[in-house]
């Protein structure tokens, strides 16, 4: 048994499906509730835009606890730490459910975005910990599976929520799920010797917090992740807040990165950048994000608003890139380190990342719903070649000490990957559609059929019609061209040790 195993003399496996559970519903409910957000805006009495301040809420405390739950997990006790987020977030979804006004909502938002944060980064610390290298990329697919086909299942499961009971729902079906990890976790998840002596002597020598530091955090991460949210709302640089929100960000972090490098007990281990595997292996996670959640908006928002389909069956467009990484995962797992070096497969699913984005430019108004499920299964049936090795090799050449800070920095990558994408997408949409309904109403003219009497709502409609999915064929483009881009980075990354062969 490994030292820092939380298995203890249980079946490893069965605890990475423990620890599983709850990571799936924290992840699952940071899309299904986008599903549902105007009719929880209309229950609230909440306009369009204070309505946003429902999703925005949970990304910012989210954002800010994700950087530091490697400390928090070393000063609490891992196992302690996992509870603790679990439960907050289970009683904060009680209290989301409950909500009769905005300003409840936001506040509960904010608890389970603060209970959401630590549950991720844990899992996987869990994970590195209680697997060999050889082992861990079968490990990380089962890891893989909530991160990766939880946002394809959250608006399926939103859109019938909302459609089929109420909004409520949302959330009250986080209690059983919270209540059954807290179970198990507690009865089945061990908190090995060597991290409790570790923790002994941490707080022995004395625990010097770091305060500047959780400071610069919450200003830095904070003002980015409003930021980011509002910055198509807002009219991005143009306005004051945005500008304001920018600096402070800008300013924060960069502050952060040099008190961190010299701290001696930092809340944010910036020194593990040092290792050229983990720093690559962030940036590609990074792009995990940025590719993953944006696109996840991407396709239902444009089924709904250029094709007319309800939540359900805009939800339901996902479900078959769902079905593909589910299947995948397994495989991966199977193969990684084992026959085939990670770098080979990430570079691998990097290029079809683009061509898959590249496809999805050539799309048209006229295409029904199968084209566009085969069109996200394309897009998705990559991630899993991403996901898992670039969580295997991420380990490589770390002291097992620094499991919980680098499963700290690696999430928040694929966070903050995931913030950028959808606040890029949503800022280019509009700007793209702006353009080509310029381009495409200069030629709304007499000459060409547009007479005196011709009614212009039907033109403006078409106009805009063709404009908007042009604007959407633009976005694919460029997040093809930025996957071809990346890829070569792949070939940086160090080997892993092959895992033995069966019998050997």
């Amino acid at each position: 048994m490994l030292p820092r195993s939380a298995a203890g003399d249980r079946n490893p496996w069965l605890i990475a499906v423990v620890v599983s559970i709850a990571t799936f519903m924290e992840v699952l409910d940071t899309t299904i509730a986008n599903v549902a957000l105007r009719h929880i805006a209309g229950s609230l009495a909440a306009d369009a835009d204070e309505s946003t301040w429902i999703l925005t809420s949970y990304l910012v405390s989210n954002a800010i606890v994700l950087p530091i739950s490697g400390w928090l997990a070393n000063v609490i006790g891992r196992k302690r730490f996992y509870m603790i987020c679990v439960g907050l977030f289970t009683l904060s979804s009680f209290m989301c459910a409950v909500s009769t006004s905005l300003d409840m909502m936001i506040v509960a938002r904010v608890l389970q975005g603060i209970g959401g944060g630590g549950m991720a980064p844990t899992e996987q610390s869990i994970f590195a910990d209680t697997f060999p290298p050889e082992k861990r990329a079968q490990a990380f697919a089962i890891y893989g599976l909530t991160v990766v086909s939880a946002p394809a299942i959250g608006p399926v499961m939103g859109g019938w929520i909302t459609d089929n009971l109420s909004w409520h729902w949302v959330f009250l079906i986080n209690l059983p799920v919270g209540l059954l990890s807290l179970t198990l976790v507690g009865w089945l998840v061990t908190e090995p010797e060597l991290l409790r002596r570790e923790r002994r002597e941490l707080l022995d020598k004395g625990l010097n917090v770091d305060v500047f530091g959780f400071v610069l955090v919450v200003l830095g991460f904070g003002a980015l992740q409003i930021c980011l949210d509002r910055f198509e709302l807002d009219d991005g640089f143009a306005s004051v807040f945005i500008s304001s929100l920018a600096a402070i960000s800008a300013v924060s972090l960069m502050t952060l990165a040099v008190w961190e490098w010299v701290h001696p007990q930092p809340v944010v281990d910036v020194r593990l950048l040092r290792h050229r595997g983990f720093a690559i292996c962030c940036g590609l996670m990074f792009l995990v994000g940025f590719m993953l959640i944006s696109t996840t908006q991407l396709l239902p928002q444009m089924s709904q608003t250029l094709m007319g389909y309800d939540a359900t069956t805009a939800g339901l467009t996902l479900g078959v890139g769902g079905i593909a990484s589910l299947l995948l995962m397994p495989v991966v797992g199977f193969v990684t380190g084992r026959k085939i070096q990670p770098k080979w497969l990430i570079l691998m699913a990097i290029l079809g990342v683009s061509w898959s984005m590249l496809r999805a430019a050539s799309l048209d108004i006229d295409i029904g719903f199968w084209t566009i499920s085969t069109t996200r299964m394309t897009q998705v049936m990559w991630m899993p070649f991403l996901f898992i090795p670039i969580s295997t090799v991420a380990y490589v050449g770390l002291p097992p000490a620094e499991n919980n800070e680098a499963s700290a920095l690696i999430n928040l990558m694929r966070n903050l990957g995931g913030s950028f994408g959808v606040s890029y997408v949503t800022n280019m949409l509009q700007e793209r559609g702006q353009f080509h309904h310029e381009r495409l109403a200069e030629h709304i003219t007499a000459y060409n059929g547009y007479g005196w009497t011709t009614p212009l709502a039907p033109v403006d409609a078409m106009v805009q019609a063709q404009a908007s999915i042009m604007s959407y064929l633009d976005v694919f483009w460029l997040l093809g061209m930025l996957a071809l881009i990346v890829a070569p980075a792949a070939l940086l990354l160090p080997k892993v040790p092959r895992r033995p062969a069966a019998g050997h």
